[in-house]
Parts: C-alpha cells; sequence; structure tokens
C-alpha cells in the first residue's frame, strides 16, 4: 500500500509541473515506480493508478501533444487542481499548522507546504514540537484502512492464530492503533502492532457493518477499564485535585462531593496495575480507601519504588 501511494504522488507531482502533456511512455520512464514493470503489468498499473486520481477528484486529462494531434498524452491543469482559497483567519490557520505539528503519522511531521498554501504558519522557536506519533507498521494501517472503505475481509496472525475478520474501524488509543470487527460472529478487537501477516481479501462488498456500529466505543478510553478481574475502587481525592479526579473518572464512576471540597469516588477496575498506575500521578492527594486487596497491592507498589 506504501509503495501505491509513493507512486501515485510522483506521478501526480510529476505531472503537475511537466507543464505539458505526457505520454504514456514517458510516464513509465520518467516516474518512479514504474520502471521495472513489464508492458502488461505496466498498463494494469497505470490504468488502476489513472482511476485512483480519478476517483480522488484529481483532473486527469488526456490532450494531443502537438497541433496535428497524432499522439496523446495526460495531464493534470493545475488550475483546475488548485484548492480554492479558503478565507481562513490567523487564528484558524494556525489552529491547523498546530494539528499538523502535533499529530504525525509514521513518525513523520506533516510538511509545512499545505499550511504555507493556505497563508503561511505562525512563527515558532526552535527545536522538535511536541507531538503524538500514530503509528506501528504504517503498510498494515494502510491496507486496512481501504479493506475498511471496499468492505474486505482481512486475514493475519494474532497471537499464534490465524484470523479472518470482518472489519469495522480502526481506532488510536493511548498511542496504539486498534481493529475494531467481527470474528467468528463476535466483535473483537486486535491491536495492530501485535499483528503480522495482514493482508486484504479480493471480494469487496463482502460483509455487512451494522449502521449503528461504532468503532470507539468497542474499546475503553481508560486504561483500568481493561483487563480480566472486576473490582470497585474506593477513592479520597483532596479537594485541590478534586476538580481533576471528576474530569478523568468521567461516567465511569460515581462521585460524591464532601463539604471541604474533597472528593470520594467509587470506580469500576479491570486493571489493577493500570489503576494503580494512574492513582500514583496524584501523589499523596489521593488514598485508596477500598478494598484491601487493592490497597495492599498500592502500597506493594509504592514499597518497590522506595
Amino acid at each position: 500500500m506504501q509503495r501505491v501511494i509513493e507512486r501515485i504522488l510522483n506521478l501526480l507531482a510529476f505531472l503537475l509541473t511537466a507543464g505539458r502533456p505526457a505520454t504514456a511512455e514517458e510516464i513509465r520512464v520518467t516516474v518512479a515506480g514504474y520502471g521495472q514493470a513489464t508492458d502488461d503489468a505496466f498498463h494494469r498499473m497505470f490504468e488502476r493508478d489513472k482511476d485512483l486520481l480519478r476517483r480522488l477528484g484529481i483532473p486527469l486529462e488526456l490532450a494531443p501533444t502537438d497541433g496535428w494531434q497524432v499522439e496523446h498524452g495526460y495531464v493534470v491543469d493545475p488550475a483546475a487542481y488548485a484548492l480554492p482559497d479558503p478565507g481562513l483567519t490567523d487564528d484558524e490557520r494556525a489552529a491547523l499548522w498546530l494539528a499538523a505539528e502535533v499529530v504525525r503519522m509514521g513518525g513523520q511531521v506533516a510538511a509545512p507546504d499545505a499550511i504555507f498554501k493556505l497563508g503561511g504558519a505562525p512563527v515558532t522557536g526552535s527545536g522538535e514540537p511536541l507531538a503524538a506519533v500514530l503509528t506501528e507498521g504504517s503498510d498494515d494501517l494502510g491496507t486496512v484502512f481501504q479493506a475498511i472503505a471496499e468492505r474486505r475481509f482481512v486475514r493475519f496472525e494474532y497471537r499464534e492464530k490465524r484470523r479472518r475478520v470482518a472489519p469495522y474501524g480502526l481506532v488510536h488509543r493511548r498511542g496504539h492503533w486498534y481493529l475494531v470487527g467481527a470474528d467468528d460472529d463476535r466483535v473483537k478487537v486486535f491491536r495492530m502492532d501485535k499483528a503480522v501477516e495482514v493482508a486484504a481479501g479480493d471480494e469487496a462488498e463482502a460483509f455487512v457493518r451494522p449502521s449503528s456500529f461504532r468503532a470507539a466505543d468497542a474499546i475503553p478510553e481508560a486504561p483500568w477499564e481493561a483487563g480480566g478481574e472486576d473490582l470497585t475502587a474506593e477513592v479520597h481525592f483532596d479537594s485541590a485535585v478534586a476538580w481533576w479526579a471528576r474530569r478523568q473518572i468521567g461516567n465511569r464512576g460515581s462521585v460524591e462531593e464532601t463539604p471541604d471540597g474533597s472528593l470520594v469516588a467509587k470506580i469500576p477496575v479491570a486493571n489493577p496495575e493500570a489503576f494503580i498506575g494512574w492513582l500514583l500521578s496524584f501523589d499523596d492527594a489521593a488514598e485508596l480507601i477500598y478494598p484491601p486487596e487493592l490497597r495492599r497491592r498500592l502500597v506493594e507498589r509504592v514499597g518497590e519504588g522506595t
């Protein structure tokens, strides 16, 4: 999938900068990604790439290469392809720039060219920006994303077992990509960096995705919600951190505010280790009251760190 994207981008860049119609043979010998293909393989590849460009809304046209109109080539009119000025304000451009800087795909910072085309980016200091790396296995993500869009089954090995999954959606949560889909008629969640030999099926429209299904709902938002245990923790939060605790607990538990502004919360816990790690981030402003076995594990964790 990554090779296809690179070839499409190379083809588009060439057509936009050529300034004239380019024949298929010229494209074959000039654009990276086509040169090693046989005649039949090139024609099949080039036909697919042309179709993909047009489906993306890129105005790929056939035009004569000379005044006698004997030979024809392919051209993309830059004026028809260019993005109209959306009239963004300085604040809106700054917000777009920040989003491009913070979110990364494949560990790469987004190129600034698109932001400059929208009216420029704000001046910033030097140094590496704060960023979130949103991928492991970008090739597999492309394969799965296309399978979701075209409703193709995906096959892969996961925990030493071959899987055939109807992919419903991809969700990014806590630094990892998760595939949510139906496996043996049950909705399951798979961490993409743990899946190997990922391949999409040949048949499109092979399954029906439930109309009301939301992939994000299948993955717990809090790390302590994903696990095999069934506990309810009672925690007292000091008034200084009560607002932050309430915000992170959300609707995952019940909270009761005391007269002095502190908070007593009852929180379902499926993963004690993750819950203890979160609780320790409050330092001494949070006290685990119940249950005793969870409190004991917290004391042991603190003792290991001393």
